[in-house]
């Protein structure tokens, strides 16, 4: 069994008597360990899927397992629940606290975890080791770069030990070049292990994955270099 598994997913709003399907009868797989893109334009459903995906939303038909858990129909608490155990999300902003230093906001995860202060010292350390910023625990964000804060963003999705880790346009708001540091970050982690997810409308980074899932129109679009409805594919080495 996969990691996720999506069948026959559709997100569908009304606005008055209009239907919109933001996502419209989408199935796909994800195994543990794949570094994968989902790539589209703006106002294609990608974000929408992901949303579905990290548990921040319902889908208005189909099922969703995460981990060998059902998602569609789990209440808000417990996608709440869902989400800070088993995914971690990196965003463009990296949304850290500016009044807390790196390690305190990259402790804060665990915080709702119920973890002891002592323990979630000690993993809120190894985390920064894994990404190199471990030297920067006592700063705060505005005393870092901007690729070291993507640095505390990543440490901070990692501290719970995640299933999947989704990052929406994590490069988004970086120069190149510490964009492509970054993304070799993602790839390190992946051959350690993680399951990656990156959101981009960039068809360059998507290009850098090994594997792409392109939406359009709410709909997963057929391409030949990936098995895009995901059943059955064969992941791709880093």
């Amino acid at each position: 069994m996969s990691l996720v598994e999506v069948r026959n997913v559709s997100k569908i709003y009304r606005l008055g008597d209009e239907e919109i399907r933001a996502l419209d009868d989408v199935s796909l797989d994800i195994d543990a360990g794949e570094f994968i893109s989902i790539i589209g334009p703006s106002g294609s459903g990608k974000s929408t899927l992901m949303h579905i995906l990290g548990c921040l939303d319902s889908p208005s038909k189909g099922t969703i397992s995460l981990d060998g858990m059902m998602l569609q129909d789990a209440s808000p608490r417990q996608l709440a629940a869902i989400r800070n155990r088993k995914i971690g999300f990196v965003f463009q902003f990296f949304n850290l606290l500016p009044k807390l230093n790196v390690l305190q906001n990259v402790e804060l995860p665990m915080i709702y975890s119920g973890i002891s202060a002592k323990e979630r010292r000690q993993r809120a350390l190894t985390a920064l080791e894994a990404v190199e910023l471990a030297n920067r625990a006592k700063h705060r964000p505005s005393q870092l770069s901007g690729g070291q804060q993507q640095r505390a963003a990543i440490a901070r999705a990692l501290v719970n030990d995640p299933r999947i880790v989704f990052a929406d346009e994590p490069t988004g708001n970086l120069d190149s070049q510490t964009g492509q540091t970054i993304l070799g970050l993602f790839r390190k982690l992946c051959r350690e292990g993680r399951t990656i997810v990156l959101v981009t409308h960039d068809p360059g980074i998507a290009a850098l994955t090994p594997r792409r899932i392109e939406i359009r129109d709410g709909k997963i679009a057929a391409r030949p270099d990936s098995i895009l409805a995901g059943i059955g594919h064969i992941p791709v080495p880093i």
